[in-house]
């Protein structure tokens, strides 16, 4: 795969850096949330990641972005360095990402979300239509799964490993071989790979822990996104990850995954897509200049 080139991008480098949400966190107190600072000029840049992931899934993607844009990429509520608060939905998620921007005096940005952070630019379309220019949706955003499974099926599915405790070298001797990654390890690999935890005592703990993931995980099945797509006004560019499926389980997302594309081309106003062949879902890991490159021509052309 030609952009398999995470671990190469270092040529500039983020300033990280804390904020306070005054009256987001639980019982009314600030919620602080971290996020990285990427510099740059122009056209505001908001890189959401997704469920169990951080704001470090897009170091690949983000250097390259910075080069034309303003980007900034967010750890949300629960996630990397953010607090942990109790409730998930997204309508709080939403408010947090506005909340974010407007303290950083973004009055409209480019929300681009992977995973479950392109379900929460979808409904940050709708819900602060006036502060997005456009969204983008990287493997996500496009798959309505109650349609497909129950939640008892859907909460199987998406339950994590209880990893909890793990040696250090043994969790890392595990990822260095899962099949998409360990082609491309590195150092910065490593260390994107390993936000998503707490290291103590050379053992691996969740930052978000189960029981939260989960409440993510119900208001993704519980989003229905066939409902959204026709309220959204700004252009949408939808990036999706399209691979040759090895099992039944991989088909079966594959072929949700391009109903959902169908559906979104359908009723979306303003659409376009530029899908990622024989590509994995982690895209910002896997394909990052590729991706990059996608996002400026969509901002570029479409904003």
């Amino acid at each position: 795969m030609a952009d398999r080139a995470a671990g190469q991008e270092r040529a500039l480098e983020p300033s990280d850096a804390f904020i306070d949400l005054p009256g987001r966190g639980d019982h009314g107190a600030s919620l602080r949330l971290h996020y990285r600072d990427w510099g740059g000029n122009g056209q505001a840049i908001l890189l959401l990641h997704g469920l169990s992931s951080s704001c470090r899934i897009w170091d690949f993607a983000a250097p390259q972005l910075a080069t034309r844009f303003r980007v900034l990429a967010l750890d949300q509520r629960g996630h990397g360095l953010s607090d942990v608060p109790e409730s998930y939905s997204f309508p709080e998620v939403t408010g947090d990402v506005a909340e974010f921007a407007r303290l950083l005096g973004v009055d409209r940005a480019v929300i681009a979300g992977h995973s479950w952070g392109a379900g929460v630019a979808l409904q940050f379309a709708v819900d602060y239509a006036e502060m997005a220019s456009a969204i983008v949706l990287v493997d996500g955003g496009m798959n309505e799964m109650s349609a497909r499974m129950s939640w008892e099926r859907a909460e199987q599915v998406m339950m994590p490993p209880r990893i909890d405790g793990v040696p250090l070298q043994t969790f890392l001797g595990f990822a260095r071989q899962w099949p998409h990654v360990r082609d491309i390890w590195s150092p910065q690999l490593q260390e994107s790979i390993l936000s998503n935890f707490e290291i103590r005592d050379e053992r691996v703990y969740r930052r978000l822990p189960i029981e939260k993931h989960m409440r993510v995980a119900r208001a993704i099945f519980d989003q229905r996104v066939g409902e959204l797509y026709p309220m959204i006004a700004c252009p949408v560019l939808l990036v999706p990850a399209l691979k040759e499926p090895s099992s039944d389980q991989e088909k079966a997302w594959q072929d949700a995954r391009r109903e959902g594309m169908a559906v979104a081309l359908r009723l979306l106003p303003k659409v376009s897509v530029e899908p990622m062949e024989d590509t994995a879902h982690d895209v910002p890991i896997l394909r990052p200049r590729e991706l990059a490159d996608a996002i400026a021509r969509f901002v570029e052309s479409a904003v």
